[in-house]
């Protein structure tokens, strides 16, 4: 049944995805009706699917790709709900709607896929490893877009076009507010989950962990994350130099990832 559930989350997704569009860009309230609750209908089946996999699977953490994919899917969703609950704003869901959609479409309909081996994974411990830092990967993707599409409405804004395609988008506090808070909230997923993964490290493959220019690079990145919270903090950054610093940092966190993806202490998968 899970796959069933999963199915319809994505069926959801998709007509949430798709109502979004008119409900934000050509400001109709009535499809704003159908966005909302068929979102939240998604968020449901999608947690309903995914505590069922694991459930039929016996055990009670991801431990393939698969399961992985829906679990960022599912954090992207919360994340733009949490978000319409502090703020009421829709306007977010034009950009992670689709990408929840189609995060979720492929363990929907090819399930399969080759699953986590080491002990330690199925341990638990990697999950909450992998699980923290998914949620501030997601964070840090919610303020990057907070503070671009903070940029476009202050552009707007300067040149007085009323009649702009971008006229949808919510007031420039709104926009600074969710993309410092959700800095703030990936903070300390993130440092949870580099701490949770250098424990793991310290048994795993000992001292040599700390070598590896791979693993240098991830606590560059947290502490490049330090950096871009004190800034925005005491200098008050927002707008292009805003835009600037989430984006590169946003490339660092892109960089990291993919590295560690062929780095050879992060391969717990069977061929």
């Amino acid at each position: 049944m899970s796959s069933f559930w999963l199915r319809v989350a994505v069926l959801l997704y998709g007509v949430a995805s798709l109502a979004v569009l008119p409900a934000v860009l050509y400001d109709r309230p009535n499809w704003r009706r159908i966005a909302l609750p068929t979102a939240v209908g998604a968020f449901f089946f999608h947690f309903v699917s995914l505590s069922e996999m694991l459930i039929a699977a016996h055990h009670s953490y991801p431990v393939n790709l698969r399961e992985m994919q829906s679990l960022m899917g599912l954090l992207l969703s919360g994340a733009f709900l949490l978000v319409y609950w502090r703020y009421r704003t829709v306007s977010l869901g034009v950009f992670v709607l689709p990408i929840v959609f189609l995060l979720v479409l492929l363990p929907a309909f090819d399930p399969v896929h080759p699953t986590f081996s080491s002990p330690y994974v199925r341990s638990g411990w990697i999950v909450a490893h992998v699980a923290l830092l998914l949620a501030a990967y997601a964070a840090l993707f919610f303020s990057l877009l907070s503070s671009l599409l903070y940029l476009v409405e202050e552009r707007r804004l300067k040149s007085k076009n009323a009649r702009s395609i971008f006229s949808w988008l919510p007031p420039l506090e709104t926009m600074d507010q969710i993309a410092y808070k959700t800095l703030l909230i990936g903070f300390p997923c993130m440092t949870a989950g580099l701490l949770v993964g250098s424990l793991l490290a310290q048994e795993m493959v000992g001292p040599a962990y700390f070598l590896d220019p791979k693993v240098l690079l991830s606590f560059a990145m947290w502490v490049l994350y330090i950096g871009m919270i004190y800034i925005r903090r005491n200098a008050g950054l927002r707008g292009r130099r805003a835009v600037y610093l989430s984006s590169f940092v946003f490339l660092v966190v892109l960089t990291v990832w993919a590295a560690n993806m062929f780095s050879s202490v992060h391969r717990y998968i069977t061929p």
